[in-house]
């Protein structure tokens, strides 16, 4: 199993394989304080005045994860996933 640091997370597109969009970069995790697991990914979609408000960031399940490679994280989302996080 190959590890990666946050830092290697966050140089990596988000790639939807559902329709092929690229969904943005994670600029945050989310943990599970008891057992010290990542539990979302949260990606930068910046809007607002000059991209500066991060309100819409995606928050994607790590269980919607499919697949960590050396350039890009692969998910899976329906459409309306994405819309409606």
């Amino acid at each position: 199993m190959e590890r990666f640091s946050t830092c290697d997370l966050r140089q990596k597109d988000v790639i939807n394989l559902c329709d092929g969009v690229r969904l943005g970069t994670p600029v945050d995790f989310e943990f599970n304080v008891a057992d010290g697991r990542i539990t979302a990914l949260v990606v930068s979609r910046p809007s607002g005045f000059l991209g500066l408000s991060h309100a819409n960031d995606l928050t994607i399940p790590w269980a919607k994860i499919e697949c960590i490679g050396e350039d890009a994280i692969l998910v899976r989302l329906s459409p309306l996933e994405v819309r409606m996080r």
